[in-house]
């Protein structure tokens, strides 16, 4: 995973995250969820949002 690539970076406790462009994007709130993966970008600002290691993915 290169995290570089996003231009911010998120840690969060929940594979399922909310986003509203934390002010800088102006875009609607939108609720992710990472499913299976470690991460998951927003589709609207790009922010990654990643789960903090020893967090459970779901199905885990």
């Amino acid at each position: 995973m290169n995290t570089t690539d996003a231009p911010e970076i998120v840690l969060s406790d929940s594979p399922t995250v909310v986003c509203d462009g934390n002010g800088l994007g102006g875009h609607p709130k939108v609720y992710l969820t990472m499913g299976q993966q470690p991460h998951i970008d927003c589709p609207y600002c790009d922010r990654r949002f990643v789960l903090k290691q020893g967090s459970k993915v779901a199905g885990h």
